[in-house]
């Protein structure tokens, strides 16, 4: 949804990365947001997790734990994804699920987004807290083409590809995330802990892992990440809206 934004900046450099579209019955756009403007290598306005980087990324893979939304009045946003890109280049290429509520009422759903195109809602793909969910972005050199897939619960595989345009392929990442309106970023979801299972993985391995925190503009924590424990597996805690 999704790039990540610093922590000063974020406010006078956003790109607006489309709004809520109805674009059909049963495909529709979640909420969207530009790439990261770099403040640091360890806090982001809408990030918490890891960002990999220093090498040409073929693929990022996980699997996460759908956590449940605790909601209140109004609407709140929360996603889980893994993507390559948005860290310092101005794309995304990710796959993931949200937690959101809307009037004080949880939605679960998987989506996908090639950023700075809008993000599209899976059609059919139930998302349920307590499921664990799998996914992956692929770089096919043969073909020029991306492959983005998700897996989990009930669902069979849910796969989308397309043509690579330029991307530079430059950081792979495993991302809790506050979504975004127009460069606006929204109320972030109760969603207590979600674990990043593992193994999360890429292509080429990176020694390079950046630990980032989610904080608000004034420095305080939003969503904070763990260590890394085997099978590069973490969780990120939420801490305030």
């Amino acid at each position: 949804m999704r790039k990540l934004v610093g922590l000063v900046l974020s406010l006078c450099l956003l790109f607006v990365g489309g709004g809520i579209f109805l674009s059909g019955s049963s495909i529709n756009s979640a909420p969207g947001q530009a790439p990261r403007i770099p403040f640091d290598h360890s806090s982001s306005t809408n990030w918490s997790g890891y960002v990999a980087s220093g090498t040409t990324f073929n693929s990022v893979s996980g699997s996460w734990v759908q956590p449940t939304g605790t909601c209140t009045k109004g609407q709140q946003y929360a996603a889980f994804w893994v993507g390559i890109d948005g860290n310092t280049s101005g794309t995304v290429e990710q796959i993931g699920t949200d937690s959101d509520c809307l009037n004080g009422l949880p939605r679960y759903y998987a989506w996908y987004e090639m950023y700075p195109a809008a993000s599209v809602t899976i059609p059919g793909f139930v998302v349920v807290p307590g499921s664990t969910y799998s996914a992956s972005v692929t770089y096919d050199s043969g073909s020029n083409m991306f492959h983005l897939t998700i897996s989990g619960g009930s669902n069979s595989t849910f796969n989308v590809s397309f043509p690579a345009s330029g991307q530079s392929r430059s950081s792979a990442e495993w991302i809790a995330e506050a979504p975004s309106i127009g460069g606006h970023i929204l109320d972030l979801t109760d969603f207590g802990t979600v674990n990043f299972t593992g193994p999360n993985l890429s292509s080429p391995s990176s020694t390079s892992w950046d630990k980032v925190t989610m904080t608000d503009k004034k420095g305080k924590p939003r969503a904070v990440p763990s260590s890394l424990g085997s099978n590069n597996s973490f969780s990120v805690a939420w801490q305030h809206q």
